[in-house]
């Protein structure tokens, strides 16, 4: 499904239409000429809690950090490449 782009006014013109779309798991762009474009994502509370396997995650990770087990990616290229060695 593509996404559907629309300007800001369009957006403030009639927000329960674009909603809906984004409900239905269409990806809504709204745009604001030269400013930064938005998502319009519906939010799931579930999907964003820090459980305590999350937090023990997030721990071993910064732990990990502090260490220096990690890989640095500096450049474009250089994410792809790690992400491709995965």
């Amino acid at each position: 499904m593509t996404p559907l782009e629309v300007t800001a006014r369009q957006f403030k013109d009639n927000p329960n239409c674009f909603f809906e779309q984004a409900d239905n798991g269409r990806q809504v762009v709204i745009k604001r000429g030269r400013k930064p474009s938005y998502i319009l994502t519906p939010f799931i509370e579930d999907e964003l809690a820090v459980t305590p396997a999350l937090m023990a995650k997030i721990e071993r990770a910064e732990q990990q950090m502090k260490e220096g087990n990690y890989t640095e990616c500096k450049t474009w290229d250089d994410s792809l490449k790690f992400l491709n060695s995965l």
